[in-house]
């Protein structure tokens, strides 16, 4: 990957919608080589979704948590038991003191409590602790122009 398509790659994060001419001309390209370089990024696996960013609130999302779960036993087969509870946004398994931190949004925190119980009936969830988000400063998409340079 090269300047060119990081440049590409920062235009669409900004405005996926935008023409192929308008995003040639933002990166020094025609319309057509912009539309090649993009699809190219896309049968790579380097885009891999185009989607339109919700504002959460506004959807009933209002509430914002990030959960870590202790576990009595491994949990590197429990990804898919995580996915079927729709609230949570992403799940990772993480080193330290909990197995996995996964990232929960529900509109109220009457529903976050259901969530919490969903996930004590998971096999090997021995335990929770959930961190309530009150304010976000701000969230950022990873950056294509300063990511894996260095």
């Amino acid at each position: 990957m090269d300047h060119i398509d990081r440049l590409l790659l920062s235009e669409l994060q900004q405005d996926a919608t935008q023409s192929y001419a308008a995003l040639g001309q933002a990166v020094g390209l025609s319309a057509g080589s912009a539309h090649e370089r993009v699809r190219k990024l896309r049968e790579r696996g380097v885009i891999r979704r185009t989607a339109a960013e919700v504002d959460p609130a506004a959807v009933g999302g209002g509430v914002l948590a990030f959960v870590t779960i202790d576990s009595t036993s491994w949990m590197g087969e429990a990804g898919e038991s995580f996915a079927a509870i729709p609230e949570i946004l992403e799940a990772h398994i993480v080193a330290g003191s909990a197995s996995v931190l996964v990232k929960v949004r529900t509109a109220t925190t009457e529903q976050l409590q259901d969530v919490l119980r969903r996930l004590y009936a998971i096999d090997g969830v021995g335990g929770t602790q959930a961190t309530v988000v009150l304010e976000t400063f701000f969230e950022r998409p990873v950056s294509p122009l300063t990511s894996g340079q260095g």
